[in-house]
């Protein structure tokens, strides 16, 4: 199954099966994303691979809608839930479909590159990398959200189990299991949080470094452009 034919059967629901799957705990995660980030007023932003604007509305909720976010997502489906929701920031936000391996931005564009829960679908890991630091102001950050690795082997083996129960859920949620069977395998295949550490480090960024959450369940990782002339 191609991603965009798991984005486009999951994006009517793609909110509420993120509260099912992560029995909420996404809400918290996020959150802690943009806890590492400290948004600050007149912060320019990208959220790539963004989908229905999650993260955005996070982030200018916390600096009361004084800066700017643009919603980059290959999804057109998945940006057009985005911006049925009625939000008082909405103006501060903009809606662009596009890939994380070619963005249509200028280069030194935005303080912050954000993606919660995308890069294990970017087809590209490196080109996308590239692209980042490309449209990233010189000093400004990466940060990733992703599934990880978990440290401890009991948990590790619950959460395989669980993982395995996706996509029932997905089959009674949106009555089809098969992207949720897609979506399981991308967590799997994805690096280990140093594996991923040392990709960022290799595409140029420096100061690389990754929290765990939840043992590993999930993992950020902060990342800085400089030394640009």
């Amino acid at each position: 199954m191609k991603t965009s034919e798991v984005f486009n059967k999951v994006a009517s629901n793609y909110d509420l099966m993120n509260d099912i799957m992560s029995v909420g705990a996404h809400r918290y995660w996020k959150e802690c994303l943009l806890d590492w980030l400290k948004p600050a007023y007149g912060m320019n932003i990208i959220d790539v691979a963004g989908g229905t604007g999650d993260i955005a509305r996070r982030f200018l909720n916390r600096i009361n809608g004084e800066g700017l976010v643009t919603v980059c997502d290959p999804n057109i489906n998945m940006t057009k839930y985005g911006k049925q929701k009625k939000y008082k920031h909405d103006d501060r936000i903009s809606w662009v479909n596009a890939n994380a391996e070619s963005l249509p931005f200028e280069d030194n564009t935005f303080d912050a590159y954000l993606v919660s829960f995308g890069a294990r679908n970017f087809s590209d890991i490196n080109q996308s990398l590239h692209e980042a630091r490309r449209v990233l102001k010189n000093n400004g950050r990466l940060l990733c959200l992703e599934f990880s690795k978990v440290q401890n082997v009991n948990l590790a083996k619950m959460y395989s189990l669980y993982s395995k129960v996706i996509p029932i859920i997905g089959k009674v949620v949106v009555g089809d299991e098969k992207p949720y069977e897609y979506l399981t395998n991308t967590i799997e295949k994805f690096p280990s949080q140093e594996a991923f550490r040392s990709i960022i480090q290799d595409n140029n960024f420096s100061d690389v470094e990754y929290r765990n959450i939840f043992n590993g369940v999930v993992a950020i990782h902060s990342a800085w452009k400089k030394n640009d002339n």
